[in-house]
Formats: C-alpha cells, structure tokens, sequence
C-alpha cells in the first residue's frame, strides 16, 4: 500500500493527510468544485476534482470517487466519517476493484448500519438492548398503537438507516403517533432512501456512553476507556469526554466487556464505536448502536491514551500493526474534553451560518491541547455542507484541569465574517450541572433559552 485517496472533505481530511504523512503514505484528495481550493487539498499529495458543490453531485458520487482512486492509481481508500463511510455497497465496490476499504468489511457495515439488525446482533452477543418495536416500513399497516404498548410511553421514533439524530423524533402519547411516524419515514426516505423506522423506549434522564474498538478482522479487539457524549443539543454532540463523570467502574467495565463481545462476533476490523445509553435513575444501561467509522470525538481517546487511531487503520492494512494486546502504552489515563466549533446561531435555534471567514485565529497546539480544523482564514463555510468550522480538545491530569485549558483555549479563538457557538461553548463549561456532573441528553434542549441568554449577557 502506497497511495491512500481520501473521499472525505474538511478537518477529517486534513487528519487522514497528517497519518499518511506519519505511516509514509502518498495522499489523495478529492474535492467538489466549490472546494478546489480548500485546506485538505492544499495539504493533500495530490488532488482531483469530483463535481458541482452539492453533495450527491460530488463526495456522494460514488462513480466519480471511484474513477478519481483509478486516476490516481490509489491502493487504498480511507472514507472518514460521513459521506459515504458508512455505505456497505460502496466499501464492497471499493474491495471488488481491487483496492483496500480502510474501515470494516462491508457486511459489517450493512449489518450495523441497519439498526434492526444491529439490535439483533447486539442481543445474540448478549449485550442489552432497549425495548423496541420490529421493523414499520414505508406504507406498512401496521397496528402502530399495539407496537408502541409494548414499547411503552414515551417513546422515540427512529430511522433504520439514521444516523446524527436524523428521522429521529420523540413521542409522549398515542395521539401523535401515526403522524410522527409518517414525517419520520418520509424523511428517512429523502435522507437516506430507506423510510424504514423503528420505535424504541425513551430514556428520561440518559447518559450518552460510548466505547472505542479496534479490531484486526480474526476477533481479536482492544477496548478503549469510555467517551461521554452527553451534552447534546437535538441528538447532535456538542462536548465529548473521558472519563464520563459519574459512571462506576463496574459499569464501565461491563459496557467495555459487552463493546468486545459484540465486535468479536462480528470478527471487527478496524476502528468503531459501540455506543450506549446509561440511564440516571435506574442505573441501567442498553446498547444504542454501532458506528462502523471513525469518529468525530476519536481524538478524545488518541489523547488519553497517546494512540493515533487514524495511523493504526493504515498500519492494519500494511501489516505492521502488531499485536493487539500491546496496541497502546499502560499509561495513567488523563482528563480529556472536547468542543466542537460550528458555524451557527444559538440564538436563532442554531441555525447555519454560512459564510466567509474573515479572520480565524486559533489556539496554539501544545501537549495539551489539539486543534483540528479544515479551513483557513478566508475559506468560505459552505451552505452545502456540515457546519463545524473545527474543534479543540484539551488534556489534564483532572477533570477541572482539563475544563480549565479548554475554556481558556475557546478563550484565545477569534473567529469573524460568521457567527459561531463559541459563546455558547464558554457557557456550557462553566455551568454548575456540567461541572458537577448533573446533566443528561436533553439538558440543553429543556435549559436552551436560559443558557442563550447567558450566553449573550457575557458576550
């Protein structure tokens, strides 16, 4: 393996530059129109240019991604998260053209890409699942109100193929159901061309609680300590940490046990997420789902535990990985937290912001604090795209330590031309339920219009 294509844009890309770099490998980047000049191809080796700006018309084209890995003579393709990362039949386009599909196999992906069937798995590898409905696909007739009694009140609406809270939506009683889940299955549908939804049980005061997993495709797996990804907004991450605040070292350890004996089974190859909800009250915690990719937040592990995850998926596929028992040092787990910064308006319901950067200074990065980000001073946010400028992760031997240097970190970012969350961000850690460890999914979502309000008092 010497040339990687990378079909993905933005900060995730500039990551996957920077581990060839690291492993001696030859990048490619690809880009849309609209992007021809952005920081991922600038840093790329070499580039190629896939179509017009929106998504399905260029990183979601999977035949001009294809023939830019034929141009470009790549060995290998590494997708990133996103786009098309999570898509079965594209990884097996990818192996069937003799290239290396640098993430799971494909029947992996299609297995827990559908949420069904990853629930299936989950329960025969003996991992608990949340109460949930079979299946209601597009024009089922199915007896909604007999399938929502089992599950019971209240309940969530979810796409089979959703992922980032997409199709995803809450109901407290059986008068709204039917018309939830007709929008649900109509958006899934639109998003992901499969309206097929599920319901399952809605947990009151959940904890977000995931497990990175590495595995080397024979059933062998590393576990990693948990990320909490609890502070969310509308079933979007906002702050992920580790270790979760909270959480006792018995559940810690049964959740790192069920994430190895699911993966196992599945004989997992590469990097993955098994994620959980822990509920507050009961004590109880359900296996939610599995992404087959790398994360957004895997930078939260990699600091903590001094790995590059990102260099391990290439080092898998060359050979030189070696074992995994000894994939990272014995180290004193640090404190790490992470911000995403977007392009957004808390005060206007979080909406998109659009735009041109006119000035981007960020923080220094240091042994302490790492700064991803795929624009440059002058690049434009794009309306086609996510909104997440980049984010900042901070390390320390503590909890408060490590909230410190993140909050003084969001405190030297100056970012003009669009209006950010970055306010909001400085507010939410210092907020007493945060810092002590008081809050659940949908803390911000009930608290928003006093937390903007705050927000705007400190501006």
């Amino acid at each position: 393996m010497k040339t990687v294509l990378i079909a993905n844009r933005g900060e995730i890309a500039c990551r996957i530059i920077q581990a060839c770099r690291k492993v001696g490998l030859r990048s490619v980047a690809v880009c849309s129109q609209s992007d021809a000049s952005a920081r991922h191809v600038a840093l790329a080796d070499d580039s190629f240019v896939l179509g017009p700006a929106p998504a399905r018309q260029s990183y979601l084209n999977v035949d001009a991604v294809l023939k830019a890995a034929q141009d470009a003579r790549a060995d290998a393709i590494h997708p990133g998260y996103g786009f098309l990362s999570e898509n079965a039949e594209f990884a097996r386009l990818v192996e069937d053209r003799g290239m290396i599909w640098l993430g799971p196999r494909a029947e992996t992906i299609a297995i827990m890409g559908d949420k069904g069937q990853a629930r299936m798995a989950a329960i025969a590898a003996g991992v608990p699942v949340l109460p949930g409905s079979v299946p209601i696909r597009l024009d089922d007739a199915a007896d909604l109100d007999a399938l929502a009694a089992q599950v019971g009140y209240p309940l969530l609406v979810k796409a089979t193929a959703g992922g980032g809270g997409i199709g995803m939506r809450r109901v407290d009683g059986p008068d709204d159901l039917a018309a939830v889940v007709r929008t649900a299955q109509k958006l899934a549908e639109r998003t992901f061309g499969d309206g097929t939804v599920y319901l399952e049980r809605f947990v009151a005061r959940a904890h977000h609680i995931e497990i990175q997993v590495f595995g080397d495709g024979a059933g062998r797996v590393a576990v990693f300590p948990e990320r909490d990804c609890t502070m969310q907004r509308r079933f979007q991450k906002i702050l992920e940490e580790t270790p979760a605040p909270g959480l006792s070292n018995a559940v810690r350890a049964e959740m790192q046990d069920a994430a190895k004996r699911l993966s196992a089974a599945q004989t997992y190859r590469s990097a993955g997420t098994v994620e959980f909800i822990f509920d507050a009250d009961k004590g109880d915690w359900f296996f939610l789902e599995m992404n087959t990719r790398i994360q957004v937040e895997h930078r939260v592990t990699e600091m903590a535990t001094e790995t590059d995850l990102v260099a391990m998926q290439m080092q898998l596929a060359m050979g030189t990985l070696g074992d995994l028992a000894e994939v990272y040092p014995l180290i004193e787990q640090r404190c790490v937290i992470e911000a995403r910064i977007c392009a957004e308006a808390p005060e206007k319901g979080f909406l998109p912001q659009p735009g041109r950067l006119t000035r981007l200074d960020l923080p220094k990065a240091g042994d302490n604090v790492v700064v991803d980000c795929g624009l440059r001073a002058g690049d434009d946010v794009s309306p086609h795209y996510d909104s997440m400028i980049g984010k900042i992760i901070a390390k320390g031997r503590t909890r408060d330590e490590a909230l410190d240097r993140l909050g003084r970190a969001l405190e030297q970012t100056r970012i003009e031309g669009v209006m950010t969350n970055i306010g909001f961000l400085r507010v939410l850690l210092l907020n007493r339920d945060f810092v002590e460890g008081r809050v659940h999914t949908r803390y911000v979502d009930e608290n928003v219009a006093r937390l903007v309000d705050e927000m705007q008092i400190t501006a």
